[in-house]
C-alpha cells in the first residue's frame, strides 16, 4: 500500500472531513423482493434465488460500478475470513453467525457491501472516510436504484418499505457516523449523552454496532426511527446532533489538553508503541486512541490520521492473520502486532 497516495486506499485508511473526531460515515438501506418470505422463514433454495435475483441486479446492472463488484459466498469463508469483514465494518457480526445460504457483493476499494439474507434479503452499505452523509447517502440512493431497476421490492403506501424488524419499517434507512471522543469518554459524559440521544431519535453504540462495547473511544452514532419520516429529515437531524458532540469534544479537548496527565498519556502511548515487544489487541486499541488524541490536538506531529486509522482495522486479531497469510496463537498475533507497529511508527521519524 502507498503511502503518499490516496488511489488505492480503502475508506479506512484514510481519514476525511472532521476526520479529527469523525472517523467514517455509514449509510445502509434495508430492502426485501416481493414473492420471497423474509429470511428467517427462507428455504435454502429461497435463500440461492435471492443471491442469484441480486447477483444479477448488480453485475449485470447498468452501471459503471457493476465490474467493480465482486461476489462471495460466505460459505466458503474461513472463520477467521469471515471476522476479518465485520473488523473492517464491511458486515455485520450476525451475518457472519451462520453464513448459509449468504452471499456478499464487495466493491473493489470496500467503500460498498451488500449482504445477501441477513435479516433482510438486502443489506446495502456505503461507508465512507470522515464526516460525509449527503456523499454516501447519494452514492446509495443510486446502487438502489440500480437494484429498483431490476428487482421489486416489498413495498406498502403507508408503511414505506416492509422490513422483517418492525424497527426498519418505512425508509429501511440507518444512518451513522462513527466519533472518537477520547475527551467526552475521559470525563464519563457518554453515559449521560447517551440517555438524551434517545429521546431524540437516536442511538449511541460500540465500535461494531448493536450489542457492541467501544473499542479505542469510538462510538457509532445512528438514527433509530425510520417510520414516518423521511431520508432527507434523518441524515439532517443526525447531522445536526453529530455537529453538537463534535463541538462538544473539540471544546472538551481544548480545556484539557495542557493538562499534565493527558500530555503524559499521550506520550506514553506514542513511547509503548513504538518500543513494545507484545501488543494485545485491546492494549492496540487504547494506546492508539490516544495517540489519536495527541495528533488531532497537534502535539503528536510526525504521525498521520491516515496511518492510524489503517493500523486500527489492520491490526485486529483476524484481519491481521490474513494480512499474514497464517493461523497464530493469541500470543504469536500480539508479538506481530507490535512488531508491526514498532515498524510503521519507526518510518514516521
Amino acid at each position: 500500500m502507498s503511502e503518499n497516495t490516496n488511489i488505492n486506499k480503502k475508506w479506512y485508511q484514510k481519514s476525511g472531513t472532521n476526520g479529527d473526531t469523525v472517523i467514517s460515515t455509514r449509510i445502509r438501506f434495508a430492502r426485501n423482493i416481493q414473492g420471497l418470505p423474509f429470511p428467517c422463514r427462507m428455504s435454502i433454495d429461497d435463500k440461492r434465488k435471492s443471491i442469484a435475483l441480486v447477483k444479477k441486479a448488480i453485475l449485470e446492472g447498468n452501471s459503471v460500478l457493476s465490474n467493480r463488484f465482486k461476489f462471495i459466498d460466505m460459505e466458503t469463508l474461513s472463520q477467521e475470513q469471515a471476522v476479518s469483514l465485520v473488523e473492517r465494518h464491511l458486515v455485520s457480526p450476525e451475518f457472519i453467525s451462520d453464513r448459509e445460504g449468504k452471499g456478499l457483493l464487495l466493491l473493489d476499494d470496500e467503500s460498498i457491501s451488500i449482504m445477501i439474507n441477513e435479516e433482510d434479503h438486502i443489506r446495502l452499505q456505503v461507508m465512507k472516510e470522515g464526516f460525509a452523509l449527503e456523499e454516501a447517502f447519494d452514492i446509495c440512493d443510486k446502487i438502489d436504484t440500480m437494484l429498483d431497476e431490476q428487482l421489486t421490492f416489498s413495498f406498502d403506501e403507508n408503511l414505506g418499505y416492509l422490513t422483517q424488524c418492525l424497527t426498519n419499517l418505512g425508509t429501511g434507512m440507518r444512518a451513522s457516523v462513527m466519533l472518537h471522543l477520547p475527551a467526552l469518554q475521559d470525563r464519563k459524559a457518554i453515559g449521560r449523552i447517551s440517555q438524551n440521544l434517545s429521546k431524540l431519535g437516536l442511538t449511541m453504540r460500540g465500535t461494531y454496532g448493536e450489542g457492541t462495547e467501544p473499542k479505542g473511544a469510538m462510538y457509532q452514532l445512528s438514527n433509530q426511527v425510520t417510520l414516518g419520516i423521511s431520508e432527507t429529515t434523518a441524515i439532517n437531524n443526525l447531522k445536526s446532533i453529530a455537529v453538537q458532540l463534535i463541538n462538544q469534544e473539540l471544546e472538551l479537548r481544548k480545556a484539557i489538553m495542557n493538562e499534565p496527565d493527558v500530555i503524559d498519556a499521550i506520550y506514553r502511548s506514542k513511547g509503548i508503541l513504538k518500543s513494545a515487544y507484545v501488543m494485545s489487541n485491546d492494549e492496540s486499541n487504547k494506546l492508539l486512541s490516544n495517540v489519536r488524541f495527541g495528533v488531532s490536538l497537534g502535539i503528536i506531529k510526525d504521525i498521520s490520521l491516515d496511518l492510524i486509522n489503517s493500523l486500527i482495522v489492520e491490526l485486529q486479531p483476524a484481519t491481521l492473520m490474513i494480512n499474514q497469510n497464517k493461523n497464530m496463537t493469541p500470543q504469536e498475533r500480539d508479538i506481530v502486532r507490535a512488531k508491526i507497529l514498532r515498524d510503521k511508527l519507526f518510518e514516521c521519524n
